[in-house]
């Protein structure tokens, strides 16, 4: 009877659990927080020599032209998005860093498409005159929102669900804050610099637009 209780929880014992397995998975890379620091503080900086240059260089700001300032945000911010956040690819067996690379690449379009879908419905202006500025807007959202989680986790609709719906699990590790707190992030200040617009309608960079 003794032999018998030992031998079942020797072998209960050698049966590896699945949450581990899952955590020392090669294709389930986890980053320390450091690292998801690191991802912030570099896109921070492309953020901030965009606006450098369009201030400095080019002698344009968000107030008097906004398209171009957009434009120049997109550019320099695109290549440095999506190059830091492939590094970190899921599944990294079955997808190598040039096929994240180019899930990035497809993504920024899409996300744009779903971000000024977004903000016409909320109420931007739809016409010639606001076209561009609507356009790499939403260009800029959706390089800090749709591209980042399209570059780590391709189309997996589970991780998806995961950090942007968080109805069945919330994020877990620093891995999935990355991911998500600029996106909710970019939306939130997104939606609250838009929201006070009204109480200055007749300010340049309400009716201005260039």
């Amino acid at each position: 009877m003794k032999a018998n209780a030992t031998t079942s929880s020797v072998k209960f014992s050698a049966e590896p659990e699945p949450e581990a397995e899952a955590e020392v998975s090669p294709s389930s890379p986890s980053i320390s927080a450091l690292e998801a620091l690191s991802v912030h503080l570099i896109s921070g900086l492309g953020l901030g020599l965009a606006l450098l240059l369009a201030n400095n260089v080019y002698s344009v700001n968000l107030v008097s032209h906004p398209s171009l300032t957009l434009l120049l945000i997109s550019v320099i911010e695109c290549p440095i998005v999506i190059l830091l956040y492939s590094r970190h690819r899921k599944n990294r067996e079955e997808c190598s860093y040039l096929k994240a690379v180019g899930r990035g690449l497809v993504g920024l379009p899409v996300g744009a498409l779903v971000n000024s879908l977004g903000a016409i419905a909320l109420g931007a202006p739809v016409g010639t005159q606001y076209f561009l500025t609507t356009i790499y807007w939403s260009l800029m959202m959706s390089l800090f929102t749709i591209v980042p989680a399209v570059s780590v986790f391709g189309s997996s609709w589970k991780d998806w669900q995961r950090i942007f719906a968080q109805t069945n699990c919330r994020p877990i590790g620093s891995l999935d804050f990355m991911i998500c707190l600029p996106a909710h992030g970019a939306i939130i200040g997104a939606w609250l610099g838009a929201w006070p617009m009204p109480l200055d309608w007749e300010r340049p960079w309400n009716g201005q637009f260039v």
